[in-house]
Protein backbone atom coordinates (compact mmCIF):
# COMPACT_ATOMS: atom_id res chain seq x y z
CA UNK A 1 0.00 0.00 0.00
CA UNK A 2 2.86 2.39 0.82
CA UNK A 3 4.17 2.15 -2.75
CA UNK A 4 0.72 2.89 -4.13
CA UNK A 5 0.41 6.02 -1.98
CA UNK A 6 3.87 7.18 -3.09
CA UNK A 7 2.88 6.59 -6.72
CA UNK A 8 -0.23 8.69 -6.15
CA UNK A 9 1.84 11.53 -4.66
CA UNK A 10 4.26 11.32 -7.60
CA UNK A 11 1.32 11.60 -10.01
CA UNK A 12 0.03 14.72 -8.22
CA UNK A 13 3.51 16.29 -8.21
CA UNK A 14 3.96 15.62 -11.93
CA UNK A 15 0.41 16.85 -12.67
CA UNK A 16 1.07 20.17 -10.95
CA UNK A 17 4.29 20.64 -12.92
CA UNK A 18 2.44 19.74 -16.12
CA UNK A 19 -0.28 22.31 -15.47
CA UNK A 20 2.42 24.94 -14.87
CA UNK A 21 3.93 23.89 -18.20
CA UNK A 22 0.55 24.15 -19.95
CA UNK A 23 0.08 27.63 -18.47
CA UNK A 24 3.42 28.54 -20.06
CA UNK A 25 4.79 30.11 -16.89
CA UNK A 26 8.37 31.31 -16.52
CA UNK A 27 11.05 28.77 -15.54
CA UNK A 28 11.41 30.11 -11.98
CA UNK A 29 7.95 28.78 -11.06
CA UNK A 30 9.49 25.31 -11.19
CA UNK A 31 12.12 26.36 -8.65
CA UNK A 32 9.29 27.58 -6.41
CA UNK A 33 7.62 24.20 -6.89
CA UNK A 34 10.71 22.48 -5.54
CA UNK A 35 11.76 24.84 -2.75
CA UNK A 36 9.39 27.76 -2.21
CA UNK A 37 7.01 26.52 0.50
CA UNK A 38 9.93 25.37 2.65
CA UNK A 39 10.52 29.02 3.59
CA UNK A 40 7.78 28.31 6.13
CA UNK A 41 10.34 26.43 8.25
CA UNK A 42 11.38 29.85 9.53
CA UNK A 43 8.30 29.63 11.74
CA UNK A 44 10.16 27.15 13.92
CA UNK A 45 12.22 30.08 15.23
CA UNK A 46 9.10 30.92 17.27
CA UNK A 47 8.84 27.40 18.72
CA UNK A 48 7.56 23.98 17.75
CA UNK A 49 3.84 24.74 17.95
CA UNK A 50 4.03 27.99 15.98
CA UNK A 51 6.48 26.46 13.52
CA UNK A 52 4.18 23.51 12.92
CA UNK A 53 1.17 25.76 12.32
CA UNK A 54 3.01 27.97 9.84
CA UNK A 55 4.65 25.00 8.10
CA UNK A 56 1.29 23.22 7.79
CA UNK A 57 -0.36 26.31 6.29
CA UNK A 58 2.15 26.14 3.44
CA UNK A 59 1.93 22.35 3.07
CA UNK A 60 -1.78 21.55 3.47
CA UNK A 61 -3.32 20.37 0.21
CA UNK A 62 -6.80 21.71 1.04
CA UNK A 63 -5.33 25.21 1.41
CA UNK A 64 -3.46 24.76 -1.88
CA UNK A 65 -6.67 23.69 -3.62
CA UNK A 66 -8.54 26.68 -2.14
CA UNK A 67 -5.84 29.01 -3.48
CA UNK A 68 -6.04 27.36 -6.93
CA UNK A 69 -9.82 27.67 -6.99
CA UNK A 70 -9.55 31.30 -5.89
CA UNK A 71 -7.13 32.01 -8.72
CA UNK A 72 -9.39 30.26 -11.22
CA UNK A 73 -12.53 32.10 -10.06
CA UNK A 74 -10.73 35.45 -10.06
CA UNK A 75 -9.08 34.73 -13.40
CA UNK A 76 -5.72 35.42 -11.75
CA UNK A 77 -3.02 33.15 -13.18
CA UNK A 78 -0.50 34.18 -10.52
CA UNK A 79 -2.78 33.06 -7.67
CA UNK A 80 -3.58 29.85 -9.56
CA UNK A 81 0.14 29.16 -9.98
CA UNK A 82 0.80 29.80 -6.29
CA UNK A 83 -1.83 27.17 -5.48
CA UNK A 84 -0.24 24.76 -7.95
CA UNK A 85 3.17 25.30 -6.37
CA UNK A 86 1.79 24.69 -2.87
CA UNK A 87 -0.05 21.56 -4.02
CA UNK A 88 2.83 20.11 -6.03
CA UNK A 89 5.36 20.80 -3.32
CA UNK A 90 3.17 19.11 -0.72
CA UNK A 91 2.91 16.04 -2.95
CA UNK A 92 6.68 16.02 -3.45
CA UNK A 93 7.26 16.25 0.30
CA UNK A 94 4.87 13.38 1.01
CA UNK A 95 6.53 11.30 -1.70
CA UNK A 96 9.80 11.65 0.24
CA UNK A 97 8.17 10.99 3.62
CA UNK A 98 7.70 14.54 4.93
CA UNK A 99 4.20 15.09 6.21
CA UNK A 100 2.26 17.73 8.07
CA UNK A 101 3.99 18.64 11.31
CA UNK A 102 2.85 17.83 14.83
CA UNK A 103 3.32 20.18 17.79
CA UNK A 104 6.16 18.04 19.20
CA UNK A 105 8.67 19.30 16.64
CA UNK A 106 9.78 19.32 13.03
CA UNK A 107 10.64 15.63 12.78
CA UNK A 108 7.19 14.53 14.04
CA UNK A 109 4.69 14.29 11.16
CA UNK A 110 1.35 12.74 10.33
CA UNK A 111 3.30 10.16 8.33
CA UNK A 112 5.49 9.21 11.28
CA UNK A 113 8.79 10.38 12.66
CA UNK A 114 11.30 11.61 10.09
CA UNK A 115 14.53 9.63 10.13
CA UNK A 116 13.15 6.82 12.28
CA UNK A 117 13.93 3.40 10.85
Amino acid sequence: MKKLVKLEELAMWVASAYVLYRLQVDWWWYLLLLLGPDISMIGYAAGNKTGGIIYNLFHHKAIAIAVMIGGWILGDTTVLCIGLVLFGHSSMDRLFGYGLKLKEGFKFTHLGEIGKK
